[in-house]
């Protein structure tokens, strides 16, 4: 067979099962990533384990989500990283340093590699021709032990490039126009592979903005050739030596495809509030902004950077719209610093931010009541922006710089002549400023440093032989983790503190949620069509786990999240007629008899009954999958078996 080059990288790392789309395999991880959002309990997961040091090839901590220091808890935490990688020979990005995923691909990312990473954007490393897949942090605590990663076979969606994109439409349309056609759903279970003559024409930093975003199609993770392209950005960062080149068979053989022709795009932007609900920026030009934001994991670089400084060099931003820049690293910054970029951003009045992920995680920068805000941010998940009600729009760089400069939606190619932006022959950047890893004889001298928000990580038990609780909630479709457990900097800081981060679960839908849990001693929650897509948050797991939730039935559920309930022993079930959906409602009683020998057993399905209710449920679990459940979570299961 002429495979894809997704699927030679999988074959190259496989360590159980074979290629059959759908059937769980096991891979070989060479890297992980985690950042400080999930990385604080994922190290608290590896200290469980029990082991000296990390396995992989390497191991990168970053600290770019919670940067904001109002109280001792980030700054605590950052300490408890920083002596985590100390001690387990980990490289470790400091607060201010850039978001993982740009710095990773300037440092770390080497084409042919896997990596696994405690963020769903994880797979912006594809643009390297990297298999980059995002997970949760218990997976990737695994992986860092040396354990293989386990996920249901991935299909493989080839898409034909073809064209060259005009002036002032860049990539970011370019995943616009992914999400228009293929909706949040579109990758569910697939890797999306981008070949064609289009390829050559976009630049390395350029497939990491569609790569980043392929997360937002569902998709397992996105990937590039490794090409000439891929060369210039690794020379750039002064790593030539770790291209290697990278493509599909000549005539591969993919399971589903589509076409584009780059040339015949025009800007795009998503609508509140879901990164499909997108238009032309034509169809919605006009409408009044307070508020336009550039940088972020998915549009960092010195490109971007430059391209926005460039647009709006010797003009002044709209009287009342707050323009701010986020750079993706410390590097991009450097560089356009260098060039004089950050000169023309400052005097057109743009307020320039640290490296880091800030709004996007709502970590600050959230916009004034009523008002709208254009971001270049991957994501504009209702009320994630720290505003209820908020109105976020997701557009290019360039619409960026046109919006802000007019005080309103505005189609980038009124402004003129697309500027040309020239990258650095080199880029500049301070190699000093990430800690390197230790010497195996010195990390056993190194204490963890515990600040008073580190909790002990809860135990949990295992499956119940059978089981009787209420259905606490029932939500619609494309229920997000957001929803599940806010972003933001009220809730975030509490990570490492898993009962006080709990009382937040739901709040943003329901904020009798914890009260009831608690008042009912657990019960289960039913959901919709892709419940729990978005961020790979693990807390959004183990905090309804921790007040007792025990079941999920849903008509279907994200990648990231469903895997994350099974670690942290909550079954995940699915409605055998999507019909008995609306059947169940919120405050019914449900009963599941024989529960855990269904499980254990190998049965596909079981029954929930309630008052006039009888639903068949779906037992869609691997037999690797039904041993975690049973046991009560992955961490259980690991101790009783000592592999997984």
């Amino acid at each position: 067979m002429k495979r894809p080059l997704g699927r030679k990288i999988i074959d190259a790392h496989l360590v159980t099962g074979r290629w059959d789309p759908g059937a769980e395999i096991g891979i070989r991880i060479d890297q992980t990533l985690t950042q400080d959002a999930t990385g604080t309990v994922a190290y608290l997961e590896f200290e469980s384990l029990g082991l000296g040091s990390v396995k992989t090839e390497l191991c990168a901590s970053y600290v770019d989500h919670n940067l904001l220091q109002t109280d001792f808890k980030n700054a605590d935490d950052h300490a408890f990283l920083r002596s985590c990688a100390l001690r387990y020979g980990v490289w470790f990005s400091p607060p201010g340093n850039g978001v993982s995923h740009p710095v990773h691909m300037e440092r770390f990312g080497v084409p042919g590699k896997t990596m696994l990473g405690s963020d769903s954007h994880t797979s912006t490393a594809g643009a390297l021709g990297m298999l980059a897949i995002g997970a949760g942090g218990m997976d990737v605590a695994l992986a860092m032990a040396g354990e293989p990663f386990y996920i249901g076979c991935p299909s493989v969606m080839g898409v034909r490039l073809v064209g060259r994109l005009r002036p002032w439409v860049s990539a970011k349309d370019v995943i616009l126009e992914m999400l228009r056609r293929h909706t949040v759903t579109g990758g569910l279970g697939k890797i999306i592979e981008y070949w064609g003559p289009g390829v050559a024409t976009l630049s390395a930093t350029e497939r990491a903005t569609i790569a980043n975003m392929g997360a937002e199609l569902g998709a397992t993770t996105s990937i590039f050739p490794s090409d000439k392209r891929t060369k210039e950005f690794l020379t750039r960062c002064g790593r030539a030596k770790a291209w290697t080149p990278l493509e599909a068979d000549e005539g591969a053989e993919y399971d589903e495809t589509d076409e584009m022709d780059l040339s015949a795009l025009e800007p795009l932007i998503a609508c509140p509030s879901s990164p499909d609900n997108v238009k032309k920026v034509s169809e919605v030009e006009g409408t009044p902004v307070g508020q336009v934001i550039i940088g972020s994991s998915v549009n960092f670089s010195y490109r971007d950077l430059m391209a926005v400084a460039l647009a709006v060099k010797g003009k002044t931003v709209s009287p009342g719209v707050s323009f701010e820049i986020n750079p993706g690293s410390r590097t991009a910054l450097e560089n356009a610093e260098a060039a004089g970029g950050t000169l023309m951003l400052t005097h057109a009045g743009g307020r320039i931010h640290q490296s880091g992920c800030l709004g996007c995680i709502g970590m600050g920068q959230a916009p004034a009541t009523g008002t709208a805000s254009v971001r270049t941010f991957p994501r504009n998940f209702p009320g994630r922006s720290g505003t209820e009600g908020d109105r976020v729009y997701l557009a290019s760089p360039e619409t960026c710089a046109a919006t802000a400069l007019a005080g309103c939606i505005t189609d980038p190619r009124r402004l003129g002549r697309f500027p040309k932006v020239v990258e650095p022959a080199r880029y500049v950047y301070n190699e000093a400023i990430i800690q390197r890893p230790l010497p195996i004889e010195e990390r056993r001298k190194i204490e963890i440093v515990r600040g008073p928000n580190i909790a002990p990580f809860p135990s949990f038990d295992g499956l119940p032989d059978g089981y009787e609780g209420r259905v606490i909630i029932k939500t619609g479709d494309n229920v997000t983790t957001d929803h599940i457990l806010p972003a933001g900097n009220e809730c975030l800081p509490l990570r490492s503190n898993i009962p006080a981060i709990s009382e937040f679960t739901f709040s943003r839908l329901d904020k009798g949620f914890a009260k009831r849990c608690k008042e009912a001693g657990g019960g289960i929650i039913v959901g919709g069509l892709n419940y729990g897509q978005g961020s790979s948050r693990e807390h959004a797991a183990i905090a309804p786990r921790y007040l007792g939730i025990r079941l999920v039935i849903a008509k279907g559920f994200a990648r990231i999240h469903r895997t994350n309930l099974i670690n942290f022993g909550i079954l995940p079930l699915v409605f055998a007629d999507p019909a008995d959906y609306g059947r169940i409602k919120q405050g019914d009683a449900l009963r599941l008899d024989g529960l855990r020998d269904a499980v254990e057993e190998g049965a596909d399905r079981v029954v929930a009954r309630a008052s006039g209710v009888e639903a068949a449920l779906r037992l869609d679990l691997t037999k690797r999958e039904r041993g975690l459940v049973a046991a009560g979570g992955l961490l259980n299961y690991y101790h009783g078996n000592q592999t997984v």
